[in-house]
């Protein structure tokens, strides 16, 4: 086989583009800080990057969850718990009024008004919004779970969830009936009775046992959603973890590890410049370059 001036030179200089298209993905990779700046400069990698991608979408939307599901159920506690000490007030002033002889006409009256006030300061709290909607109302459209009377305007129906971890759903809502008990002998019912029987130590007595109950349901409320809480929670650690293996991931198909691609750049513009050297002498001019 008859090899040919030509022959050298195009061989040479296909040989030297090759050089020269590895020295423009290194400088370009580090230029972009990117190993992957188009599918084709890896297909596998893209497919992982783009699953990696997906995986971090995802936890970015349960993240989102969970910070929705802890501002319910911090609104719910704290409101619960306060509601609890109010009713602590009104078990306080019932006991009182229990005192059938150290009573005045007069510290009756003042109880009973003191009472009124506290039921109206529940039903108000009873009420509290979150977003929009009333925390205790279930999935009423309304914006009150209370009627001024004490009575329910909620409507119940399948419990608010989040869904903060795979297929793990967290509730974040309090249905009112379960941590008031049902009109007729709510808290607010209570209350209410209380203040008017406030003369009426017999009556007052009943009243204070139907209270007990009523406050033992608010304390079992207030701890299903201290349960809840800590769920969100390790599940709020878990999805921060997550995060950052994602990350992590992501950066491993992705960016460029710098001291090894600079590395990898001197090597081969070193080798660059020799095949340059080398193929100037491979297709120095001869005579016959000048003829014709």
């Amino acid at each position: 086989m008859r090899i040919t001036q030509r022959a050298v030179a195009l061989t040479s200089l296909q040989g030297l583009n090759r050089n020269l298209d590895a020295v423009g993905q290194l400088q370009k990779q580090l230029t972009s800080g990117r190993l992957i700046n188009a599918p084709s400069d890896s297909p596998t990698g893209t497919n992982k990057a783009m699953q990696t991608r997906s995986d971090q979408a995802a936890n970015a939307q349960e993240a989102r969850n969970i910070s929705d599901a802890n501002s319910w159920l911090g609104q719910g506690g704290s409101t619960l718990q306060q509601m609890l000490d109010m009713t602590r007030k009104v078990r306080d002033l019932t006991v009182q009024g229990l005192n059938d002889g150290a009573m005045t006409d007069a510290a009756r009256s003042a109880i009973a008004t003191e009472t009124k006030s506290l039921r109206e300061g529940l039903i108000g709290l009873a009420n509290t919004t979150i977003q929009g909607r009333p925390l205790f109302g279930g999935i009423t459209p309304g914006a009150k779970a209370y009627n001024p009377d004490g009575s329910y305007a909620g409507l119940a129906g399948p419990p608010v969830t989040r869904r903060v971890q795979g297929n793990e759903t967290v509730r974040v809502d309090v249905f009112g009936p379960d941590a008031f008990g049902v009109d007729g002998g709510n808290l607010f019912d209570v209350v209410k009775g209380i203040a008017d029987d406030i003369a009426d130590p017999a009556a007052l007595a009943g009243h204070l046992q139907a209270l007990d109950g009523v406050m033992q349901k608010m304390m079992t409320a207030i701890a299903d959603v201290g349960a809840r809480g800590a769920r969100v929670e390790r599940a709020e650690q878990q999805s921060f973890e997550q995060s950052l293996t994602l990350q992590s991931q992501l950066a491993a198909t992705e960016n460029v590890d710098l001291p090894n691609t600079i590395m990898k750049l001197q090597m081969q513009q070193t080798g660059y410049q020799a095949a340059l050297a080398a193929t100037a002498k491979a297709i120095s001019p001869t005579l016959l370059d000048y003829l014709g």
